[in-house]
C-alpha cells in the first residue's frame, strides 16, 4: 500500500504528517483526500504531489511500495 507525506499546512488539514493508504491511483487518492479531509481538498488543486518523488498531476498508478508526497504552496524566500 502506498505511503503518505504530508507536509506543512496539507500535514495540518489531514491532521497527521504520515499515513499508509489502500487506493491503487493517484485519482482515486486525490477524491478520497477531498471526501476524508475537506480543508485539505480544497488546497489540493494548489498542491505539488510527487509520486517516487517526481511531480505528476495526472492519474498514477501507486503501488506497495510507492512515496506519495503532499506539498502546499510555500511562503517566504
Amino acid at each position: 500500500m502506498p505511503r503518505v507525506r504530508y507536509f506543512a499546512a496539507a500535514a495540518e488539514f489531514a491532521g497527521r504528517a504520515e499515513e499508509v493508504r489502500a487506493e491503487t491511483d493517484l485519482d482515486d487518492l486525490r477524491a478520497t483526500w477531498a471526501r476524508e479531509y475537506p480543508a485539505l481538498g480544497r488546497i489540493l488543486p494548489r498542491c505539488a504531489v510527487l509520486v517516487d518523488g517526481r511531480r505528476t498531476d495526472t492519474s498514477t498508478v501507486l503501488g506497495d511500495d510507492t512515496l506519495v508526497d503532499v506539498l502546499p504552496p510555500f511562503a517566504g524566500g
